[in-house]
């Protein structure tokens, strides 16, 4: 499985809500009605909270989401 950069835009100033550290591009696994995609994401690597954020959510991964449905 290959790693999908799904993102443009600088997370660098962002920190973890739940311990404050700076978070960091790095792999996340996704899950939805059986399929698994590995994309990059904004990421704590203390607790390993990750960020999905509003644009993404409503757009790319809402449009997956419609294709896997209609199957």
């Amino acid at each position: 499985m290959s790693t999908l950069k799904v993102l443009d835009g600088d997370y660098s100033g962002w920190r973890c809500a739940a311990c404050g550290q700076a978070l960091a591009m790095a792999p996340a696994v996704l899950e939805y009605m059986g399929s698994r995609f590995e994309v990059e994401l904004p990421r704590c690597a203390a607790c390993g909270l990750t960020l999905v954020p509003e644009a993404l959510a409503l757009g790319k991964m809402l449009e997956v989401e419609k294709l896997l449905e209609d199957k």
